[in-house]
């Protein structure tokens, strides 16, 4: 009897091989958790870096209500020495003034009253103390006040038969402006100062400025007829 060997087919089971990059994902902490893992564990530094900012803040505000303080102060004070010049009493006005300049550097009320300081320096026919008030304000005064510090100090220029100083600072003041007649009025001052400086290419260069680039300021007319004089009528 022939006998047959059933043959049985046995499924071999493979067990999973772990590979390198079957590796188990770690869960992130959140920001929060971290952040406050770090202050634990630098907290001596921590106590510093909030100690420094609360400084700093208080400092701050400190500086801040102080400018408040003093610009209200010179404010105040500003307006006693423009009662004083109103009043025409100038050397009070001075003194008033000058005071406010030197004790509230850097408030709008110190800058203005810098600016009627040097009017009044040339009310009283002293230009080379209007010159010492402004020449080395002007350059960094703000741009609210800088166009009238370079007008007052062509004008003090001027005084002084210092044309050809007194042209350029109007000049510059001109570019500082921030109205249009006004740039016209310190352009027609320049063309004034170089004429008397005997720069007479300055002057109509001045004046055609004002001509062609501000035809609609009321310093266009003395423009034109400086122009033709300059030129002898050829140009207007």
């Amino acid at each position: 009897m022939a006998s047959s060997t059933a043959t049985r087919s046995t499924g071999s089971v493979k067990t999973p091989q772990a590979t390198g990059t079957d590796r188990p994902v770690a869960s992130k902490e959140p920001l929060s958790d971290r952040f406050n893992a770090w202050i634990v564990a630098h907290r001596t530094l921590s106590t510093w870096i909030a100690a420094i900012i609360i400084i700093a803040a208080g400092l701050f505000l400190w500086t801040q209500s102080t400018k408040r303080r003093s610009e209200e102060i010179a404010g105040r004070e500003l307006q006693g020495a423009r009662f004083a010049f109103e009043s025409q009493n100038l050397p009070l006005a001075a003194s008033e003034l000058a005071r406010i300049v030197e004790n509230y550097s850097g408030t709008n009320a110190a800058q203005e009253g810098r600016l009627l300081l040097a009017n009044v320096r040339l009310l009283q026919g002293q230009p080379p103390q209007a010159i010492d008030v402004l020449r080395d304000y002007a350059p960094g005064a703000g741009k609210a006040y800088r166009a009238q510090a370079y007008g007052l100090l062509g004008a003090a220029y001027e005084n002084l038969g210092r044309f050809k100083d007194a042209g350029e600072a109007y000049e510059t003041g001109s570019s500082a402006a921030r109205l249009d007649f006004l740039k016209a009025q310190m352009l027609s001052d320049a063309g004034r100062a170089w004429v008397a400086a005997g720069d007479t290419a300055k002057a109509i260069a001045a004046y055609q400025h004002i001509v062609k680039d501000l035809p609609k300021e009321g310093a266009v007319t003395e423009a034109k007829v400086r122009l033709a004089e300059l030129t002898k009528g050829a140009a207007s």
